[in-house]
């Protein structure tokens, strides 16, 4: 890993002053602050990252879960957040140690033809994203205010809207925006816990894997969308832009200091998504499957089903509006993968807005079709579909992380420790068998 040999390399030019990279470098810690006012500086892109680890894919592929299998998956949500602190952590260690993002690294030191099937493999990705995200805000938009779904799927076009205001607003004013929605999120799902009122030492034993994972085609399934829901492969290359909208001056200490703390930012933002996730799937599991709905991967249905079971109309309302925030906060920041993916493979650049409405409109379609002619519960499925497809993507993005961050060449003083990259390389390594796995069991039949 170390040694590794620069193939093709290409220097990086300095990105036109435009869209996203008009952010770079924007937030700037207060002159002679201590120390927890620099952390503080660096709080902020973790939460960006965060969004993604709960999205309304993670929604479905968790309610799936949980009503299908219990709490027995609870263990796959917890390693798969813990793993993605890791991949997260390789991401700003990237951005601050080679000046890079990881598409931009991908250009600069990969051959063309193998930098653009990676690009079109990510590009593939956001496209899964996105029609999970259409799908999750237009249910949102359905239970909340009663409109049909193939309405609320176009109507998630006006999202461009928000990008344009945060484009003029700041870089910091989109991250408080998406802080504030996930305090929402995590409220409502504490009053609909307390409502369902979960057998919490079931959960506390579903912390341990099981080898039924392996062995049940359909859990290993559910696995698969939770891993892909979780460790979402657009959230690397975001996360290795977003972390240099922090200045960090020149010297080697300060670029230390700013790897820990992005590293700590990512860590605490992601233990929030993890407590999330969590909530999502122990929630499924005390509402749906004690009660024998063990079929709902269908967020409508699970929106009609918790209100009764719980006893509480509250619980329904609390449901949708969460859905509908996440659904809002993924948009935002899977506009700016999007962008820096662009940016980084092709320097192909777009302004925020243009490029949503392109990824919107070949989202937009298939949902709202599937919406009209086939229901509710297909589009439930689309979702966890999607989710499997972001599994699949996913090897294409961590092997390079993995290769760049191990490499003295590239990373200078900021090599990530051996251990840490075998540890590394052997998850990723992990994830592409299971993939494989899954590959085998559906073709198998």
């Amino acid at each position: 890993m170390r040694g590794l040999v620069m193939l093709n390399p290409e220097p990086v030019q300095p990105l036109e002053r435009d869209g996203f990279s008009a952010a770079r470098g924007s937030v700037r810690p207060p002159p002679g602050g201590g120390f927890f006012k620099r952390f503080m500086v660096f709080v902020g892109p973790g939460y960006l990252v965060a969004t993604g680890y709960m999205d309304p894919g993670n929604w479905a592929t968790s309610l799936a879960a949980g009503s299908q299998f219990g709490m027995r998956l609870l263990s796959v949500v917890v390693l798969s957040s813990l793993v993605a602190i890791l991949f997260q952590s390789l991401s700003a260690r990237l951005a601050f140690a080679a000046h890079l993002d990881l598409a931009q690294a991908c250009r600069a030191r990969l051959p063309p033809q193998l930098n653009l099937f990676l690009w079109l493999t990510q590009e593939l990705a956001i496209l899964a994203t996105d029609l999970a995200e259409v799908i999750g805000t237009a249910i949102g938009l359905s239970l909340l205010f009663g409109f049909p779904l193939w309405l609320g799927a176009i109507l998630t076009a006006i999202d461009v809207v928000l990008i344009l205001a945060f484009e003029r607003f700041g870089f910091r004013k989109l991250e408080a925006f998406v802080i504030a929605l996930l305090m929402i999120i995590a409220a409502s799902f504490a009053i609909q816990l307390a409502l369902a009122r979960p057998d919490w030492s079931d959960a506390a034993g579903a912390l341990m894997p099981t080898r039924e994972l392996l062995d049940d085609p359909k859990m290993l399934y559910l696995a698969m969308g939770v891993i892909g829901a979780t460790i979402m492969p657009h959230n690397l290359f975001l996360h290795s832009g977003v972390v240099q909208t922090r200045a960090v001056a020149p010297d080697e200490a300060s670029r230390r200091e700013a790897i820990r703390f992005a590293m700590a930012d990512s860590a605490l933002a992601l233990t929030f998504a993890l407590a999330i996730n969590a909530a999502i799937l122990i929630l499924a599991a005390a509402t749906f499957h004690v009660h024998r709905h063990e079929n709902v991967a269908d967020l409508s249905e699970a929106y009609r089903l918790i209100a009764p079971i719980l006893g509480a109309p509250i619980a329904a309302k609390l449901f949708g509006l969460s859905l509908l925030a996440c659904g809002v906060n993924s948009t935002l920041t899977a506009t700016l993968a999007g962008q820096l993916i662009m940016d980084g493979f092709l320097r192909l650049r777009l302004r925020p807005a243009a490029r949503r409405l392109i990824t919107r409109t070949l989202t937009i379609a298939p949902a709202a079709a599937v919406a009209t002619y086939a229901g509710d519960a297909a589009a439930g499925r689309l979702i966890v579909l999607s989710q499997v497809v972001l599994s699949f993507a996913l090897p294409f993005a961590l092997a390079p992380l993995v290769w760049f961050t191990g490499s003295r060449k590239v990373m200078g003083p900021h090599v990530a420790p051996r251990p840490t990259t075998w540890l590394a390389a052997t998850l990723a390594a992990g994830i592409t068998l299971l993939n494989a796995k899954l590959i085998f069991d559906a073709v198998s039949g």
